[in-house]
């Protein structure tokens, strides 16, 4: 499912490109040592943050990727081949401003002629497919488990149970008290963000009448003579509000944010958590058989003629390779990228027959990066996909995958998909987990949302209030390890791009060993009692850094 928290360096040269023949190397030292550039102390600018995943540590002091430093110093003019990046996600705007001329074209295809003409199973698939038909909304994967199972086992004890069954009488069990424990948890900050709201619409009414404005300050706000008790709560209530508002919000993008809270909590209780509602139907296809290939369709945007529901996908395709130097929007990571739009995530979980099909469907027509922004705790059939990242290891594609966002370590708690057995052998080296990065760079520095892992999440990188493309030409901030891993991927497909001699599991491993690291302790889960060493909470112990990965990728390749 997507959900949407020292030593100055040794040596920092400009970038230096010997003249000859062939392709010009790099002469330039890594950026290093970083334990003492000094905190930031004051807020970003906006335009520092809509670019700061491309910002440089040293610099800057905002824990950036050294994107703008890698082009402008190591990328400059040079001329590198075409990466397709197969986007799996809930959908794209393939018609947003920003991303229309960065979109895959199917080749072998003839557009609208009701004829498969590359033979691949899937008819007219122009620039993807849409595993999802005309599904959005769907149950999360314990609920699903539920309503299979209850039948079976509603009602029995595990001594009641045949040995051959016992482990998937647990698997229910388990299923139940998730379901039990999730549902009310989203009754309940379902009633509080709605009672927090009705509140706000209230006070800030009653303040816009006296102030004359919509975006007042909390200064203006404890400026205000409040003569009446109605007054004097309508201020002491918002002035709490502006304790839990991001820097620089008003007290209606908080209102717009409780709003979001709501529909979001009610969309859990309608449909992810409601055993009641079957999203499939609209599909038509067997989700137990991963022979039944033979369904969805190729609106890669979806059935809602509003866009709605694609946003997540949008963004992340954004983060990756918005069109670069347009005067539009934004720049995306990476330049020579063709987006490859692959539906297959719903407002809910996701299932494994959909996301293996469609690893293979993006490994099969060329692409040779892949974006997983999703994941779940329970999975029916994580053998298809484990298989499917096998099949994409065996054609040299890079898998770069989200951890998570619940604030779990992985070590200890499995997510789907993974690259293991058992959360311990692992299949391949083709799978890499991304965790996500806050722009304070300091103790702050892990979102407190993001999962993180020692053996299980390979590296962080940007993933807090990320500024990317939205469906209908909009721009929206986004954050999330969903945000942090397609900022990974776009840096593999630049190293893939000019450097397309190296293997996958080359450019996986240039990802976690050329990045930056820290000796600091950060606070892990946003609980500022839990403090530890950042280099414990991924493999690596390491920030990607384009600048560097791209300097370590030319030594490889050589």
């Amino acid at each position: 499912m997507i959900v949407p928290s020292y030593k100055m360096v040794t040596a920092v040269t400009a970038s230096i490109l010997m003249i000859g023949c062939g392709t010009p190397a790099i002469i330039s030292t890594p950026i290093e040592n970083i334990d003492a550039i000094p905190l930031k102390n004051i807020d970003l600018t906006e335009t520092q943050l809509k670019k700061w995943n491309s910002l440089d540590l040293v610099s800057d002091t905002i824990p950036g990727m050294s994107v703008d430093k890698a082009y402008n110093e190591l990328i400059k003019n040079r001329k590198g081949s075409t990466v397709i990046v197969g986007v799996i996600d809930s959908g794209v705007d393939i018609e947003h401003e920003d991303l229309k001329n960065v979109v895959w074209v199917n080749p072998k295809e003839i557009k609208g002629n009701g004829i498969d003409d590359d033979n691949n199973g899937y008819v007219d698939d122009i620039n993807g497919w849409n595993f999802l038909g005309d599904s959005e909304d769907e149950n999360l994967e314990f609920v699903r488990i539920i309503k299979k199972l209850s039948s079976k086992y509603n009602g029995k004890t595990l001594a009641s149970v045949s040995e051959e069954d016992r482990n998937e009488y647990s698997n229910y069990i388990e299923a139940k008290a998730e379901y039990e424990k999730k549902y009310q948890e989203n009754a309940s900050q379902k009633m509080q963000y709605e009672q927090i709201l009705r509140q706000s619409e209230i006070s800030h009414k009653a303040i816009v009448d006296v102030i004359g404005k919509e975006d007042y300050s909390k200064e203006e706000l404890l400026k205000i003579e409040a003569t009446t008790p109605e007054m004097q709560q309508n201020v002491a209530f918002l002035a709490q509000m502006f304790g839990f508002m991001d820097p620089g919000d008003t007290v209606a993008d908080f209102i717009k944010n409780l709003n979001e809270g709501v529909d979001h909590f009610t969309e859990q209780l309608n449909y992810n958590l409601n055993i009641e509602f079957d999203g499939r139907t609209a599909v038509g296809d067997n989700v137990d058989d991963i022979t039944d290939t033979k369904y969805g369709n190729n609106n890669v945007m979806g059935p809602n003629p509003k866009k709605e529901g694609i946003k997540h996908g949008t963004h992340v395709a954004g983060i990756i390779a918005a069109e670069r130097n347009n005067n539009i929007g934004l720049d995306g990571i990476a330049q020579n990228v063709e987006i490859m739009a692959i539906r297959a995530v719903p407002n809910g979980d996701e299932y494994d027959k959909d996301i293996a099909l469609a690893i293979r469907y993006a490994v099969d027509n060329g692409a040779t990066v892949i974006n997983t922004s999703f994941g779940k705790y329970f999975s029916t059939h994580p053998e298809w996909v484990r298989e499917a990242i096998s099949y994409a290891a065996s054609k040299d594609v890079l898998i770069v995958n989200a951890a998570g966002n619940e604030a779990e370590d992985l070590d200890q708690k499995a997510v789907y998909p993974n690259d293991q057995i058992n959360n311990e052998t692992e299949i391949s080296d083709n799978f890499i987990t991304i965790g996500a990065l806050n722009y304070e760079y300091g103790s702050s520095l892990i979102a407190d949302f993001s999962n993180y892992g020692k053996s299980n999440v390979d590296v962080f990188a940007p993933g807090v209030k990320i500024w990317s493309t939205t469906p209908n030409n909009s721009y929206e901030y986004l954050q999330g390890t969903s945000m942090a891993a397609p900022a990974v991927a776009g840096v593999a497909a630049l190293i893939r791009s000019y450097y397309p001699k190296l293997k996958a599991a080359q450019v996986k491993q240039i990802l976690m060993n050329s990045g930056l690291s820290t000796t600091a302790s950060v606070i892990i889960g946003g609980d500022a009692a839990n403090v530890g060493p950042f280099t414990s909470l991924s493999k690596s112990g390491k920030m990607v850094n384009l600048y560097n990965a791209f300097i370590m990728a030319d030594k490889l390749s050589k």
